[in-house]
């Protein structure tokens, strides 16, 4: 694959099999983040672990301290005072059946989220197969099923991120943006790790941490010092 210049004076920069301390990993990805345009900062950690396995699964949700710098669109799907509770704490859309339909014909995707409340999953689930791949389908295990949808609609809007492990053992999740500094991104990284740490499966064997790599949109991967971790 052909690198572009300023990727390739990135790699030039650093070296690529060393792992870094966190604060000086950041600062490294916060300097080779030279697109025209504020980067999103991404943490990919592989992990030990068999994804296969069901008692091995690695998931959950977590409001970053600092957001995630992207403010995300909202759909919410419920009736009566519900709907009208996610209207008042800031949702984009809301609606009921009408706004199913607008999926199904329209093939309407103008949102990043959708939360809807357990009466409704019925409804939602007749999209199932629209939204799953696009990994919008809600789920209770992420927050997004709930009766509670006021609060739903302000975690997401606060920055809510939710890390799971895919086929490949790794979790990747964006921290932050290059223009959040230094500082802000390492306390997302911080409060990101230790949920990752704590998530460690009953039935994980050996070696639970890998690999923790950071890197920015355009810029080259920066491994990370794990082990104090």
């Amino acid at each position: 694959m052909k690198q572009g210049k300023k990727y390739a004076e990135s790699l030039k920069s650093y070296d690529r099999s060393k792992q870094y301390e966190t604060n000086e990993a950041i600062g490294l990805v916060l300097q080779n983040a030279k697109a025209k345009f504020d980067e999103t900062i991404e943490l990919h950690v592989r992990l030990g672990i068999d994804p296969r396995q069901a008692d091995q699964q690695v998931r959950g949700v977590l409001v970053l301290p600092n957001g995630t710098g992207k403010t995300k669109r909202v759909l919410v799907i419920a009736k009566g005072e519900r709907a009208d509770a996610a209207q008042a704490a800031g949702a984009d859309y809301v609606g009921a059946e009408e706004m199913i339909q607008k999926i199904q014909t329209e093939n309407w995707f103008d949102f990043d989220a959708m939360i809807t409340t357990p009466d409704m999953m019925g409804v939602v689930g007749r999209i199932g197969r629209l939204l799953g791949p696009k990994g919008l389908m809600p789920n209770p295990k992420s927050g997004t099923v709930t009766m509670d949808v006021a609060k739903a609609v302000a975690e997401v809007k606060a920055g809510k991120v939710e890390y799971r492990l895919d086929k490949t053992a790794i979790i990747h999740c964006p921290i932050g943006k290059k223009s959040f500094g230094p500082e802000k991104i390492a306390e997302n990284f911080n409060a990101l790790m230790e949920a990752i740490v704590k998530a460690k499966p009953a039935a994980a064997k050996g070696q639970y941490l890998k690999s923790v790599t950071l890197t920015s949109t355009m810029g080259p991967g920066v491994k990370v010092n794990y082990s104090k971790m």
